[in-house]
C-alpha cells in the first residue's frame, strides 16, 4: 500500500467553535509546496461564507496562515531581565 501525498491539499471543517460573527464559518489546514524552492509548509485555513454585492451569489473567502507563525504568537513571551542578582 502506498501513503497518500497531502501536498497541495488540505481540508475545512464546518467550525464549531464560532462564537462571533467575525469567526471563521470553516477552519481547517493545508500543505502548500513551494515551486521554487520545493519547501512544504504547512498553514492553517479559515473560511468565511459571504454573498457578492452585485450578484448575491455566496462564496468561500480564505485566509491562509502558516503554522508556525500563528504558535510563536500565541507563545507567552519570557522577558529575561539580566540585571537581577538571584
Amino acid at each position: 500500500m502506498t501513503d497518500f501525498d497531502n501536498t497541495n491539499s488540505g481540508a475545512m471543517f464546518v467550525n464549531d467553535r464560532k462564537t462571533t460573527d467575525r469567526h471563521p464559518d470553516r477552519s481547517g489546514s493545508a500543505h502548500v509546496k513551494c515551486p521554487e524552492c520545493d519547501a512544504v509548509t504547512e498553514f492553517w485555513v479559515s473560511g468565511w461564507i459571504k454573498t457578492a454585492k452585485r450578484t448575491g451569489q455566496k462564496f468561500l473567502s480564505l485566509a491562509f496562515t502558516p503554522k508556525e507563525e500563528q504558535q510563536a504568537a500565541s507563545a507567552p513571551s519570557m522577558d529575561v531581565d539580566d540585571d537581577i542578582p538571584f
